[in-house]
């Protein structure tokens, strides 16, 4: 039985201290993830924290046909896009807020750093501009790592359908960085 199992059995039986085991195995892994999928770190916080929620209140309906993080960020995964669909609105004219706000001229800044910050929020920006299930794939793939298997698990589609998807959110990222970083065609 591996650590996981384990974990979860002693849930199950009220030791409420080893879902806190869990959570503190998990807790930043999701977090990276959920950020790069909600668009900013407090809403991250607050999904990561109701998928916590959700996933030990639903704990015993885990049946272990895949590996707990998988399920966990299955969780996450809707959590995210109940959350998005809740706050499409506020999303939509907070990002138009930091697109009217950004100075212009910061990217030619001669300062290596203000570059580098304008650069990681451009595309971060270009990434929460992309559809769901592209900017799904493509922070499981490119940020978090996760092998096509373990995406296809986690979002519940085949596996040609995360390749396609990975293909196409990747066109879509480059063609919304073009003008943007001046990307080559």
């Amino acid at each position: 039985m591996n650590d996981d199992a384990q974990l979860i059995d002693r849930t199950l039986a009220g030791q409420s201290t080893a879902f806190g085991q869990l959570v503190e195995k998990y807790q930043d892994r999701l977090y990276n993830t959920v950020v790069h999928v909600v668009g900013n770190a407090e809403d991250a916080k607050d999904v990561v924290q109701e998928a916590f929620v959700q996933a030990f209140l639903k704990l015993a309906s885990f049946q272990g046909a895949s590996a707990f993080y998988t399920w966990l960020y299955r969780i996450a995964f809707n959590v995210a896009a109940t959350h998005r669909r809740q706050r499409r609105a506020m999303w939509a004219a907070e990002q138009a807020r930091q697109r009217d706000g950004s100075p212009p001229g910061a990217a030619q800044s001669p300062s290596r750093r203000i570059e580098q910050e304008e650069c990681r929020r451009q595309v971060h920006r270009a990434i929460g501009r992309l559809g769901e299930e592209y900017r799904a794939v493509l922070v499981l793939r490119e940020i978090d790592g996760c092998c096509y298997e373990t995406i296809a698990e986690i979002l519940e589609v085949p596996i040609g359908t995360v390749r396609s998807r990975l293909h196409r959110a990747r066109l879509q990222l480059r063609e919304e960085l073009r003008e943007v970083l001046a990307v080559e065609p």
